[in-house]
């Protein structure tokens, strides 16, 4: 019994932050209905793919229930306003005012019924000067203030790098399956009898709330937060030193006595008895300093095996992993972080555990099936939808599914 099974949310969505928000709910057990244009969502067609089929796409699409509608077609938005009448909640990724011009708009959507919860997630939100502006995740991570922080200090001879993969959609996802789960319960504790409302998530306020104290500080004492590279600029010794086989080792010695260890295994106790050093903000002072000592004894040692002192020693530390070291760590298998996953289009495929821990629930229990073709429950999904228009008296809103897993087992 996953928590959100019961509830139904229609996804209008596409590319990444609206779809990867229902992601997320599916993953909890909320039936998700995601409705693509008849040629399926652009996502289908990035990444690697195997016989034309996006890898990316089986996890991106999973647990989800996948009908196509033409939105601009007066059939397509019969059938979207149909499932939105039987639904809890709608998120949505359009550029700001798209649902006003094809008749979809919240207020004409909640109109019919009253407690539909419409999350929408732009780029630079519903209002403001800026609104019309289309925006992809790079956008947010300029604006928000995150990209001016990956650079690295007095370099600049190459652009502030992204970090890797589309972090503000991933967050303003997180933060529209928050808003989705706040607004069901903040409408369904009056009894029942609540209204649904309207979220507005965006893509920069989503990376802007992230960043830490850059705003007070600059509020207050007028300083503006410079890129730090791999350090942290408010503790040290904590950054990420080189190896003798070429990987990378993060190590935080941040507390007085993680220090005094750290200092014993790399042969350096005469630093941690140095009063220049005795608390953090010294060695704030005298990072770079401690950077090299630091730096020297790991470029004697593969990481592995500079990780494995440093454990031992009980010292936070990490090699840079990357996907192979994931699937191959034994941390990774026993909490079953990666799951082999039959997909009937692509074969067995690795997909990443739903990033939650529930007594009772296995991980393997959050992925009930990857993402399908494109229409694949067109059929279903319409009968469905018909049935319950047929059994239900005018007016009368019917309870929530039973969940999109039910209807495929």
């Amino acid at each position: 019994m996953l928590p959100l099974q019961g509830l139904r949310i229609v996804e209008l969505g596409h590319y990444i932050a609206g779809p990867f928000a229902t992601r997320l709910l599916a993953d909890l057990g909320a039936e998700v209905i995601k409705v693509e244009p008849p040629e399926g969502d652009p996502i289908r067609g990035w990444g690697e793919a195997v016989d034309g089929h996006a890898l990316w796409f089986s996890v991106h699409g999973r647990n989800k229930r996948c009908v196509t509608l033409d939105l601009k077609s007066p059939e397509g938005q019969r059938r979207v306003r149909a499932l939105l009448r039987r639904a809890d909640a709608l998120v949505e990724n359009f550029r700001p005012g798209y649902l006003e011009r094809t008749g979809l708009g919240p207020e004409e959507l909640r109109a019919e019924n009253p407690r539909l919860v419409v999350v929408r997630v732009s780029g630079y939100g519903q209002d403001g000067p800026y609104r019309d502006k289309p925006a992809f995740g790079a956008m947010g991570e300029a604006m928000g203030g995150l990209r001016h922080l990956t650079a690295s200090p007095g370099q600049d001879q190459y652009p502030p790098p992204r970090c890797g993969v589309s972090i503000s959609d991933d967050l303003a996802g997180m933060y529209a399956a928050l808003a989705l789960v706040a607004a069901c319960w903040g409408r369904d504790r009056q009894g029942g009898s609540g209204v649904g409302t309207v979220a507005d998530v965006d893509l920069v306020s989503s990376v802007f709330s992230l960043m830490e104290g850059m705003l007070p500080e600059y509020g207050r004492l007028g300083r503006v937060r410079q890129p730090a590279g791999a350090a942290i600029p408010t503790a040290s010794p904590t950054n990420t030193y080189p190896c003798s086989d070429g990987k990378w080792l993060a190590v935080a010695g941040n507390s007085d006595p993680i220090f005094t260890r750290l200092m014993r295994i790399i042969g350096r106790s005469e630093l941690a008895a140095d009063p220049r050093f005795a608390t953090n903000g010294g060695r704030v002072r005298h990072a770079a300093e401690l950077d090299a000592a630091i730096a020297e004894w790991t470029r004697t040692l593969p990481a592995a095996e500079a990780q494995a002192r440093l454990d031992a020693a009980d010292v936070p530390c990490s090699r840079l992993y990357d996907v192979r070291d994931c699937v191959e760590d034994p941390h990774f298998a026993a909490r079953e972080m990666i799951l082999p996953v039959e997909d009937p289009i692509l074969g067995t495929v690795l997909h990443p555990a739903a990033p939650f821990r529930f007594q009772g629930v296995s991980p393997r229990d959050m992925v009930r099936w990857t993402g399908p073709a494109v229409g694949a429950d067109n059929d279903a999904v319409f009968r469905e939808l018909e049935g319950e228009a047929a059994a239900t008296p005018a007016g009368n809103r019917p309870g929530a599914s039973a969940g999109g897993g039910a209807a495929r087992a």
